[in-house]
């Protein structure tokens, strides 16, 4: 599987941003650095509780809490590193958060629906290359925002009840808040 990440975040290494002047290329990741972007990543968001019956809620919960630990580390991550973006204009270059996010969403509903895979880590590296044609990103910085969001999702998908949201997440028992101690 990383094999796939790297492969489908590098495509944009071979469609450089200065090599093609086609409008419609250039609209294209506009729509999917944007609008695509916020509909995809909602779409993960959401769908789960229309589709997913009884492990709905539990379902756009665990997606909730790998996207929001992925962009606190991708957020830390921007701030240890102050690349400056391809164009200049800021020092937040790496990792990519869109890749990041794509991908963490990508992950998460794969790990639900297998069977959709492809679907989710296409979106995933079209918004991924819209970065880099849009020359707001390097090839480096999607590569690595899109590592981080498979292997962090990932990561909070292996615990029972996710990183950050557990006290809401109750895979047994659907939305609710649990107290415990343990020693």
């Amino acid at each position: 599987m990383l094999l796939i990440i790297i492969v489908l975040a590098g495509l944009s290494a071979f469609l450089p941003a200065n090599a093609r002047a086609d409008t419609s290329d250039r609209e294209l990741a506009v729509f999917a650095s944007n609008g695509g972007n916020t509909a995809y990543l909602t779409a993960g968001l959401l769908l789960p509780l229309v589709m997913d019956g009884e492990k709905g809620k539990d379902n756009s919960l665990r997606a909730a809490d790998a996207l929001l630990t992925t962009t606190l580390i991708t957020t830390a991550l921007k701030e240890a590193t102050h690349e400056k973006r391809p164009e200049g204009n800021s020092h937040n270059s790496f990792p990519s958060g869109h890749a990041s996010a794509a991908f963490s969403i990508a992950a998460a509903q794969s790990h639900f629906h297998p069977n959709q895979s492809l679907y989710w880590y296409g979106g995933a590296a079209l918004i991924s290359w819209s970065r880099v044609r849009l020359q707001r990103h390097y090839t480096h910085d999607v590569i690595a925002g899109a590592a981080l969001g498979y292997f962090t999702t990932n990561w909070a998908l292996s615990k029972p009840r996710g990183l950050i949201l557990t006290p809401f997440i109750r895979p047994d028992k659907g939305l609710g808040m649990q107290v415990s101690r343990a020693f």
